[in-house]
């Protein structure tokens, strides 16, 4: 089965290393929840706000051994009257046989209140 597992985090500034960084933490808690492998990934696709322009957030992806090879691509999220501001959303598609259920999905910093309902990750 292919699921999709989705993020988000947001940044105080926009800044790279705080861009690749929280990009980071953010992948590696939703790989690690979810015991990804770098093979079982059909492709993964980060969304940064209009606000954030000083770096890629797939930058981020390559820290993580085994990586190298997995498709990856930013995109800009769509300007949102009132939306939250200065934020990256990620989604992972990977082959599994979890249920959707048992999708761990993970939302940092700010970003958490895109999804109350789903609330996890670290501060």
């Amino acid at each position: 089965m292919i699921r999709g597992v989705r993020g988000a985090t947001s940044v105080r500034a926009n800044q790279a290393e705080e861009i690749v960084e929280r990009s980071f933490h953010l992948v590696k808690e939703i790989v690690n929840v979810n015991h990804i492998k770098p093979e079982h990934v059909v492709s993964v696709y980060f969304t940064a706000t209009e606000d954030l322009n000083d770096a890629f957030p797939a930058k981020s992806l390559r820290r993580l051994e085994g990586w190298t090879h997995v498709p990856v691509m930013c995109m800009r999220e769509i300007n949102v009257p009132n939306s939250l501001p200065r934020c990256i959303r990620v989604m992972i598609t990977v082959q599994t046989d979890k249920n959707q259920k048992e999708i761990q999905h993970i939302y940092h910093h700010e970003a958490k209140q895109l999804r109350p309902d789903l609330q996890s990750g670290e501060e």
